[in-house]
């Protein structure tokens, strides 16, 4: 899998999404930015690896543009996307479009477990990211846990989660002391010339 983060022009995208095509990627993610999903076809009906889109998409409408245009693979992120219902009925025209459901999650573990639970019914489920752990920097989202084991991968992946509500139960207390030191704010990114970006 490789995410473009929607970096690249349309001829840019097509030119490196050709050259990667013989590492036969399991997806490419995000070759333009979101707002070019409906011109989204003028890669996938020119190459053979499957596109992935969604984790900067926030409605229904614009997951079908994606999957109109070709879209292999639907990412949305609970977060932005609506949450479990709206994610669920996402993954519901994924599967009419025969397209694979792999949500985006960058975030803790009460998202986590949310995109979890809809795993566990989309039909055309493919994989889950997930980031705890991964960034520099950034306090261990699963100390607001009391019990850390619902989330722990077994055989590389997680168990179906079965406690109450999301499976998960939240350290009040830690999430409390977490929220009072909260300092993080979006970086602003900028390029070598000066000018804005986004990240």
């Amino acid at each position: 899998m490789l995410d473009l983060h929607g970096r690249a022009t349309l001829p840019q995208a097509r030119i490196l999404i050709e050259a990667l095509a013989p590492l036969k990627p399991l997806f490419i993610e995000e070759p333009v930015r979101p707002e070019l999903v409906g011109r989204l076809d003028r890669i996938t009906s020119t190459s053979t690896v499957p596109i992935a889109m969604g984790e900067r998409l926030y409605a229904r409408h614009e997951f079908l543009q994606a999957l109109e245009a070709g879209a292999a693979v639907v990412q949305p992120d609970l977060s932005h996307a609506g949450g479990i219902t709206e994610a669920r009925r996402i993954a519901d025209l994924a599967e009419m479009f025969d397209a694979a459901f792999a949500p985006h999650c960058p975030l803790g573990p009460v998202t986590l477990a949310s995109s979890l639970q809809v795993d566990a019914v989309a039909p055309t489920f493919l994989i889950q990211e997930q980031s705890i752990d991964i960034h520099a920097g950034r306090s261990d989202a699963l100390s607001w846990l009391v019990d850390t084991t619902p989330l722990r991968p077994v055989d590389g992946s997680v168990p179906l989660l079965t406690g109450p509500g999301l499976g998960l139960e939240i350290d009040e207390a830690a999430v409390r002391q977490a929220a009072r030191d909260h300092r993080f704010r979006s970086p602003i990114w900028h390029r070598s010339d000066g000018s804005f970006t986004e990240w």
